[in-house]
């Protein structure tokens, strides 16, 4: 067989992966840096706003895990069922039994990754991810490996009838097999840098591909679970999977590239440590964002205003949809036009808002500060 037809599992090597230590020396230490600028912001926010970031950022890792597979999930929902599982204040939303379910699995595998992991919790996993058919046992094969009668494992991407083929997983019959030595793997605390085992454990699960379905979302819950440990922390302030899916593209197209290549897998883990910077970017942004509004009363403590002035500039702090002029403003509060141009006027003369475009299309935004 042509080597460069083959898959990494079929390979004489498999699955005895490596990469070159000097290449991924730089951008190991970019990401560690960043993560450090992110965990530094962390440390000067409040418990309000640290506990907000985090909701937002395991939020988003529950949804945006899902979207990569075309699964679509409420985020009001999914953030009801975090916080309430959390024993955290609920906000009113929704609950159905697949939203529950991927939240189960993303705190558990953050939440507990102190645990080790076996057959029997990636079951649940996937028990959880299809709850219906654990119910029924119809459509889908649940709680356990995928057998030879599913017929073969083709990794595929794109809508139905358009589907690209990106590589066929492990024989069903090594699954069993394939999975124990992963396991072996997985809970042995080998010295090597978290970003880079966590690629490497997901790269791993997604060849095996044990399941019938239900793989992508389980293989990045394991990853993320690798950097829980690696963190020695149970809160997650950036979605890695938010970060794949915009880079979703690539994600697929890295991925293919490396089950036909060779098992120097340096080439993924380069790339898999550049989606996990942006992340901790995105996640810095949300961070300052999430922040904002505590850094403004601080510099302006002290400033007299009222309460419709107060609400005005949380709304553009959290980020005023659309923009702000006299006339939204005054629909805003029920209150007539010059009464709404009181308001603005006075935070104007205050250096707190600025005024933009000419006079029949003024619009309000804040000072810099």
């Amino acid at each position: 067989m042509n080597l460069r037809r083959m898959y990494l599992w079929q390979q004489e090597d498999w699955p005895n992966f490596h990469w070159n230590d000097g290449t991924l020396l730089e951008p190991v230490a970019h990401a560690s840096e960043r993560r450090g600028m992110l965990q530094g912001l962390l440390m000067q926010a409040g418990l309000g706003d640290q506990r907000e970031i985090y909701l937002r950022s395991i939020t988003d890792e529950v949804v945006e895990n899902s979207k990569i597979e075309g699964e679509i999930i409420n985020a009001d929902a999914a953030r009801s069922s975090i916080t309430r599982r959390l024993g955290l204040p609920t906000a009113l939303g929704e609950h159905d039994a697949k939203t529950e379910g991927v939240v189960a699995m993303a705190l558990d595998a953050t939440q507990n990754f102190k645990q080790p992991l076996d057959a029997q919790r990636l079951f649940q996993w996937h028990a959880d991810l299809f709850p219906f058919e654990h119910e029924h046992q119809r459509e889908r094969p649940v709680a356990r490996w995928r057998t030879a009668q599913e017929g073969p494992m083709r990794v595929v991407s794109g809508p139905v009838g358009r589907e690209r083929v990106h590589f066929e997983a492990v024989d069903a019959e090594r699954v069993p097999t394939e999975m124990s030595r992963f396991l072996r793997w997985f809970n042995d605390e080998a010295a090597i840098d978290g970003i880079v085992r966590s690629a490497l454990a997901h790269l791993w699960f997604e060849t095996i591909h044990p399941f019938f379905d239900g793989n992508g979302r389980i293989g990045r819950a394991i990853a993320d679970m690798v950097l829980a440990r690696a963190e020695r922390s149970a809160e997650r302030y950036y979605s890695l999977s938010a970060q794949i899916q915009r880079d979703r593209k690539d994600y697929y197209a890295i991925l293919e590239r490396t089950q036909h290549g060779t098992m120097d897998i340096t080439d993924w883990i380069t790339w898999y440590l550049g989606c996990y910077t942006r992340a901790i970017d995105s996640a810095l942004h949300t961070a300052q964002n999430v922040m904002l509004p505590a850094r403004f009363w601080a510099i302006h403590a002290g400033l007299a205003v009222n309460d419709r002035q107060r609400d005005l500039l949380m709304r553009l702090l959290r980020g005023f949809d659309g923009n702000l002029t006299v006339k939204k403003w005054a629909e805003i509060t029920k209150r007539s036009d010059d009464a709404a141009y009181r308001d603005i006027s006075d935070l104007v003369h205050k250096n707190l808002l600025i005024a933009k475009g000419g006079s029949k299309n003024t619009s309000y935004e804040l000072v810099p500060f």
